[in-house]
């Protein structure tokens, strides 16, 4: 009698000696591969930025002067600055901790008239940057030292820097090729989860449509619980697609660790010590393995049930649309995480099952994420994989014996229930 181990190996074999897999391999091998170049055409391009920092003070005096000086001083030194003004210091600094702000400058004056200023610097703020920024609050000091002329004398400004890492409590500087490659490795991340639900769970629904189609099914159900049925398919397919995902990331590694003889080659220059490689922290590759093993047991089991309605191959495409858009939905969400700084609605897609593998790996890649926000991600994935679980293998119990029917609404609730 067949069990667990037996029908998972089965699987396995049938998907890792097709064309299909190889030719696929050969693909996204190759795509991973280009991906794990751009950061060095993010150097290229970073020159020709722009960027934003918001002036804060109780002052609108000091405000208005810092913003002038800063203005002129900055651009004129061959940088593109956007100089703001902003009334409220958190939102200034939630601003730049989801990057929709590059660095806001804190100005005040101080009882004895000294100036005084503290830099909340955002990731795309280098070294550069912040020494001109330094340079711009002393021109302010000057100015304003020589329109007040005060008894005292000149006093040269404080200037405090905090600078964001990822969330983290780093003060390293971060230029823009390695916050590029950052946001890479996210999208590199997401992008395998992405393609592995989809590939991969369509090949579990037809791997079901066809042994439904050749009568195989009936033989199996006769050998096996459905239960085994159910989890020895996902298990072998998944450990197919992990194989897969392993073969695309090794080379696309390798490019990453050259990427600093690449960038030498190209610019003339290198972007910081294997930039890329750097942000593969184990954290985050520990992060990366357990959505992509919980995120693919997620989609797999509810393809598996799914699947198993259909007696048709032309009619899987009826239950492929619906779930496909599902996992796009959370994957371009995964993106705007990365692209479009981290709002209120991507923090609660970061907690729902099937956005979760998508949004919170992508969150976890430029950081920000809280340990509790994490645990609460998991258990909620981890729970809904459970009963997804108990009424996937209903489902496909019932689904395996439904001949000739097109799949519909009370097709599935009536299986779910075990009617």
């Amino acid at each position: 009698m067949p069990n667990v181990g037996f029908i998972a190996r089965r699987e396995y074999a049938a998907l890792v000696r097709g064309r299909l897999f190889f030719v696929s391999t050969l693909v996204l091998a190759g795509l991973a591969m280009f991906v794990a170049v751009l950061p060095v055409a993010a150097k290229l391009i970073d020159r020709g930025s722009t960027t934003t920092v918001a002036v804060v003070s109780t002052d609108p005096e000091l405000s208005r002067q810092t913003r002038r000086v800063l203005t002129s001083m900055l651009n004129s030194s061959g940088s593109d600055f956007d100089l703001i003004a902003a009334s409220d210091e958190q939102t200034a600094l939630a601003q730049v901790a989801d990057r929709e702000l590059d660095a806001a400058v804190i100005a005040s004056r101080r009882p004895d008239g000294q100036l005084a200023f503290s830099f909340h610097l955002g990731e795309t703020m280098g070294q550069q940057q912040t020494g001109t920024l330094s340079l711009g609050v002393f021109g302010v000091a000057v100015l304003d030292y020589a329109a007040h002329n005060p008894v005292s004398g000149f006093q040269q400004p404080t200037i405090d820097i905090f600078k964001s890492v990822g969330g983290s409590d780093g003060e390293r500087p971060f230029d823009a090729s390695t916050f590029a490659s950052r946001l890479i490795v996210g999208a590199v991340f997401g992008f395998l989860i992405f393609i592995t639900i989809v590939i991969y769970g369509m090949w579990v629904a037809q791997g079901v449509v066809a042994e439904k189609a050749s009568r195989v099914m009936e033989l199996l159900v006769s050998a096996a619980s459905t239960r085994q049925l159910v989890i020895g398919k996902t298990l072998g397919i998944g450990l197919a697609g992990a194989t897969q995902t392993t073969i695309v990331l090794v080379p696309a590694l390798l490019v990453l660790a050259g990427e600093e003889a690449i960038a030498r080659l190209v610019l003339g220059q290198g972007v910081g010590i294997a930039a890329s490689v750097s942000s593969l922290s184990p954290g985050l590759l520990l992060a990366f393995a357990l959505f992509y093993v919980l995120g693919f047991a997620l989609y797999s089991l509810v393809y598996a049930a799914a699947g198993s309605l259909v007696s048709r191959p032309e009619d899987l495409q009826i239950i492929a649309l619906p779930l496909s858009i599902v996992a796009i939905a959370g994957y371009g969400m995964g993106l705007l995480a990365l692209t479009g700084g981290i709002t209120g609605f991507i923090r609660l897609a970061s907690y729902v099952p099937f956005w979760s593998p998508f949004v919170m790996l992508t969150r976890l890649s430029v950081g920000r994420v809280e340990p509790w926000e994490l645990a609460l991600s998991v258990a909620l994935l981890v729970a809904t994989i459970g009963v997804v679980g108990v009424v996937a293998i209903r489902i496909y119990g019932a689904g395996v014996l439904l001949y000739g029917q097109r799949p519909g609404l009370r097709a599935y609730v009536s299986a779910a229930r075990g009617r």
